[in-house]
């Protein structure tokens, strides 16, 4: 199926799916709630939300990070965090499934790019190489610091920590370890209590 040109409708909703948008438009344009908007090579994409088994581990990590924020000694290195995301890069705009802020001592900017990153696999060979790969590459080239894989599918975490102008060799977490970064200074994530969230969930066919 060829893409389809783009409508002049005032609001996108997911019959918009396929058309061609520049990024200027994506940053002006208004979304019907519901989905999930992403503008790659040029071509809006339009998908459902992220399953259960993806948004509760997603929350969880949410509430941790705001109880290190609010109780921890160091907690003030969290600015803050917000789930899905919409992550400015050269050409394109992804959704990601958790922003995190650190070092800028106050709220920040819709212009302030995210210190880390983190993203829930999704079932699917594609969607594996997307998070994997393509993800990775536009995440370092807008400048995130620290990029996070949560797979439930591989049981592991995996961490890529910018370097210059590149990652370093990933650090990967199974699910029986805690995972910290000098990012977020004293902050522990025990990794098997998310995958306990995740599996609770019945996998959709």
């Amino acid at each position: 199926m060829g893409l389809l040109l783009r409508d002049h409708s005032n609001v996108f909703g997911h019959s918009a799916n396929g058309i061609l948008m520049a990024p200027w438009e994506f940053d002006r344009a208004q979304f019907e709630r519901g989905f999930r908007y992403e503008l790659i090579n040029g071509v809006l994409i339009v998908s459902p939300a992220p399953l259960e088994n993806q948004r509760d581990p997603n929350d969880e990590l949410g509430r941790l990070l705001r109880n290190y924020q609010e109780n921890h000694p160091d907690g003030s290195a969290l600015d803050a965090t917000l789930p899905e995301h919409t992550i400015r890069t050269a050409a394109n705009r992804r959704v990601a499934d958790r922003a995190i802020w650190t070092g800028l001592g106050r709220l920040p900017l819709r212009s302030d790019i995210p210190a880390i990153v983190v993203e829930f696999v999704s079932a699917g060979k594609r969607n594996v190489e997307r998070d994997y790969e393509s993800k990775r590459d536009e995440y370092l080239g807008g400048g995130v610091l620290e990029y996070w894989i949560f797979d439930r599918f591989a049981r592991v975490l995996t961490v890529f920590q910018r370097k210059g102008d590149r990652f370093r060799r990933p650090r990967v977490f199974n699910e029986d370890q805690t995972l910290t970064t000098g990012l977020l200074p004293g902050f522990e994530l025990p990794l098997k209590k998310l995958f306990a969230l995740a599996d609770r969930w019945q996998e959709e066919v």
